[in-house]
């Protein structure tokens, strides 16, 4: 069995993509509101700024049933096999219809490509101090549930691939969610998990308020609609100073979603670009300073526009020097 952590040359930046993460599925994509070409527009524009070519970019392979069940239940994987699980999960209803032989291959598929990213970004992190998948962050799923388009547990997985193979480098784990939604799936995996640290900061109102995990969430920071930049920034900086002085991660997981953006819909906060692009930058010049390793998921965001936010950012990680460059970190 091939595996999922793989190693790159000095000249590649840790940042990971391949064509296979985007979802074409006879025109069904349309009726979700997610981009189902996201990640490819994301990284159509870090290649057109240079960041990332064809050659350059970090390709992952594909997360096989060995190794999601490193967490999720068999039982779990087995339903996904009925197309009626996956339209629920997806909340795209006319999948009922599909044969589940095309839903694997056009939607299931790319997921399970994107987990392998996220898992390769944990190993890549211990190696360069940073990593970004551009996709991934599917914070609803769960080992035995998936939900809000969300069907693999990646976060999850990241993390105990990372507990498993470098069991002397990582024993504890901050988790920074700040997409526009709870992170609810890693949060029933880790509920009992006193090495995990979560600081979820999430529109209260919205999907999934799921309450019976909000006791998993160490610093917990529900938001109100249309939360806007001052004090969205001001409640990041003040919790995560908090985060830091009562726990100390061997690596950080930042849930990056921009669906946090101001006319998102799904989020129903008002955070500008130019927050976004802030908050993603203090979030890792926080984890520069105290040489954490950091990986980034793109996670969440519903608007065309989602795609430049998210490049723009990465773009600027890169020119503010946070993510210049490879970097040497040791425990």
């Amino acid at each position: 069995m091939y595996s999922l952590y793989v190693n790159i040359s000095p000249e590649q930046l840790p940042i990971i993509y391949r064509k296979e993460y985007n979802v074409k599925f006879f025109g069904l994509e349309r009726l979700h509101p997610f981009d189902a070409g996201k990640w490819g527009n994301i990284f159509k524009m870090l290649n057109d700024r240079g960041l990332v070519t064809k050659k350059t970019v970090v390709v992952p392979n594909e997360a096989k049933k060995a190794h999601l069940l490193m967490v999720h239940k068999k039982k779990y994987l087995k339903s996904l096999k009925c197309s009626f699980t996956v339209a629920g999960i997806a909340e795209v209803a006319p999948l009922v219809l599909v044969p589940n032989y095309f839903v694997q291959k056009a939607y299931l598929r790319p997921m399970r490509y994107q987990t392998g990213g996220s898992i390769l970004a944990g190993k890549l992190a211990l190696d360069r101090g940073w990593a970004i998948n551009i996709g991934g962050g599917f914070h609803h799923c769960s080992a035995s549930k998936g939900g809000g388009f969300c069907v693999y547990a990646d976060i999850t997985l990241l993390i105990k691939f990372l507990f498993y193979h470098f069991p002397k480098k990582v024993q504890k784990v901050l988790i920074v969610d700040l997409d526009a939604h709870q992170g609810n799936g890693y949060e029933h995996d880790f509920k009992d998990n006193d090495d995990i640290y979560i600081m979820d900061v999430y529109n209260k109102w919205i999907y999934p308020r799921d309450v019976n995990v909000k006791g998993a969430i160490r610093k917990n920071v529900p938001l109100d609609f249309f939360t806007e930049d001052e004090e969205y920034l001001k409640l990041i900086r003040k919790s995560l100073a908090e985060v830091f002085e009562e726990f100390s991660p061997h690596l950080i997981v930042y849930n990056a979603g921009t669906d946090v953006l101001n006319g998102d819909k799904l989020g129903g906060l008002s955070i500008s670009e130019y927050g976004i692009l802030k908050r993603d930058e203090y979030v890792f010049q926080e984890a520069t300073m105290r040489s954490i390793p950091i990986v980034m998921l793109t996670s969440g965001g519903y608007l065309r526009k989602s795609a430049r936010v998210t490049a723009n950012s990465i773009i600027n990680l890169y020119d503010v020097g946070l993510i210049n460059g490879p970097q040497e970190y040791f425990f």
